[in-house]
């Protein structure tokens, strides 16, 4: 009987370390410490008598970020980096500027979902589940609505439309992470073999030369 508790006990442990996300807060709050030179899973909490209302605080999210670059688009990332107070929280937010046909690539966050809503324009989205269906969602998203991109799974929005676009989207993570997956397939430092690349796409070893020496060129500019 007394085994049988203890395995309980340890399936249980298993299970809530599987299905959590970011460490849960254990007090009101863990502003991070950025000074510490401490290595923990998040960020070593700040003294709370050394706590201030800035460590919550961020300012300038009205402002549009620059489009001007070969994707059309702009992310700008309030996380625990930029807002100290969302250290074991679980959340932080992102501006999305879309220049018309502006696209923010297909790309994953490892350590969320995502919830995204359209403030300005519209915004053609989707992603695509895990092998072996690798199945496409895709929608048409207007002013006011809602989508969600399930969390490890390669998604993308693209301004189809003449106008710029703005979208505001939450990550359950107070450090998401992102992987784009052009950048990290043929940018990647030192670069993945072209033989591998060569079959894993089913080309020729030249297209990956010339592919693997655009995004070189993009990631080191």
């Amino acid at each position: 009987m007394a085994s049988r508790i203890l395995l309980l006990a340890f399936l249980a442990l298993v299970c809530s370390h599987a299905i959590a996300s970011d460490p849960s807060p254990l007090q009101d709050f863990c502003v991070a410490d950025k000074t510490s030179h401490v290595f923990v899973n998040g960020l070593v909490c700040k003294n709370p008598k050394d706590v201030k209302a800035d460590d919550f605080f961020f300012s300038g999210l009205n402002k549009p970020g620059d489009t001007a670059n070969k994707l059309g688009s702009n992310v700008t990332l309030v996380n625990v980096e930029k807002i100290a107070g969302l250290n074991t929280l679980g959340i932080s937010l992102a501006r999305i500027d879309f220049a018309p046909y502006g696209l923010n690539p297909p790309h994953i966050h490892p350590r969320a979902t995502e919830i995204l809503t359209v403030l300005e324009g519209s915004l053609y989205v989707g992603f695509v589940t895990s092998n072996p269906d690798n199945r496409l969602f895709t929608k048409v998203i207007n002013e006011g609505d809602v989508f969600v991109f399930p969390q490890g799974l390669i998604h993308f929005q693209f301004n189809y439309g003449m106008k710029n676009a703005v979208a505001i989207a939450a990550l359950s993570s107070q450090n998401p992470g992102v992987i784009t997956v052009a950048n990290a397939v043929f940018g990647s430092k030192p670069p993945i073999s072209r033989d591998v690349l060569a079959k894993a796409f089913q080309t020729d070893k030249k297209t990956i030369d010339w592919l693997q020496a655009q995004f070189w060129m993009d990631n080191n500019n």
